[in-house]
């Protein structure tokens, strides 16, 4: 089966219409933030912000299939001193619209620019909020597996009782962890905070994400041959990422720039132009 990218221009939730319901399988996207990218998006304001982005994520809810994923990677914006709320306000309004909100996974960038201002420092973490649309969803946890870590060679070494056994914590937190379970393991199961290096290369965007990002998602909430989408396009890495795992994409953006970049990038790969019509239905059943 051959793996297939349709690239298309304009906006996503008018584009959306074009394709069936439950037709794909993840969703990993990086929106403009509230005045962000004013020159390409229009610089959406804050206190705007939550009402532009639901008529698109009810065109994501219908395409997305009932066990698939949306990822948002999304951050707060600063705002005459303090932060602005329209990412929590957000989360709300998604939940309203028919969304669950699974999980929230932190991106901690580790080469972040240095900074400091009068009443902060840098940022060098950014939210990837999980939504689902039922409470049972593909997820394939082996494939993002890491290493134990050198952890493992000190606190394994000489276990307590109280650690081989699963018991009320302490602290009244809940029950606390069996740590003999790991004993003789050699991969542990990740956190939810992804380390990653910010996008270094030029790829004529200003918001270029990493492709280990992306990537990371693809494993861990698909198998080859799924679909894939990212309804804001930009530099295109969901979309390549994607083809190299072999999985189907989907990629949409409003500017004939970033559509026409990723199009000639994906040249050597069997794509469907963005002036093609044809559907999904194949790839949703």
């Amino acid at each position: 089966m051959e793996i297939r990218a349709d690239i298309r221009l304009g906006d996503s939730k008018k584009v959306l219409k074009d394709f069936p319901d439950n037709c794909v399988d993840l969703i990993v996207t990086s929106p403009p933030y509230a005045d962000a990218r004013k020159n390409t998006y229009g610089g959406i304001h804050p206190n705007k912000y939550v009402d532009w982005f639901l008529p698109i994520s009810e065109q994501l809810l219908r395409v997305l299939k009932p066990d698939g994923t949306f990822i948002l990677n999304i951050k707060e914006k600063v705002l005459n001193g303090e932060r602005h709320t329209y990412v929590l306000e957000l989360i709300m309004a998604l939940k309203e619209q028919g969304w669950l909100w699974t999980e929230e996974f932190m991106w901690h960038k580790k080469n972040s620019f240095p900074g400091k201002w009068p009443n902060r420092f840098r940022d060098s973490w950014e939210r990837l909020l999980q939504f689902n649309k039922e409470r049972k969803f593909n997820m394939y946890q082996e494939e993002v597996m890491v290493p134990v870590g050198d952890w493992a060679n000190s606190r394994l070494k000489n276990l307590s009782e109280t650690d081989k056994k699963r018991d009320n914590s302490k602290v009244g937190s809940g029950f606390g962890k069996n740590i003999s379970n790991w004993l003789g393991r050699d991969m542990a199961y990740p956190s939810n905070v992804i380390h990653m290096a910010t996008e270094c290369n030029n790829k004529n965007h200003s918001a270029a994400f990493p492709e280990s990002l992306p990537e990371w998602f693809i494993k861990l909430f698909t198998k080859e041959n799924d679909v894939v989408l990212d309804p804001f396009l930009g530099s295109g890495t969901t979309v390549f990422v994607a083809n190299r795992m072999k999985r189907h994409s989907i990629g949409i953006d409003i500017s004939p720039e970033y559509v026409k970049m990723v199009n000639n990038q994906l040249q050597p790969v069997t794509h469907l132009l963005m002036e093609d019509k044809v559907k999904y239905e194949k790839l949703g059943t």
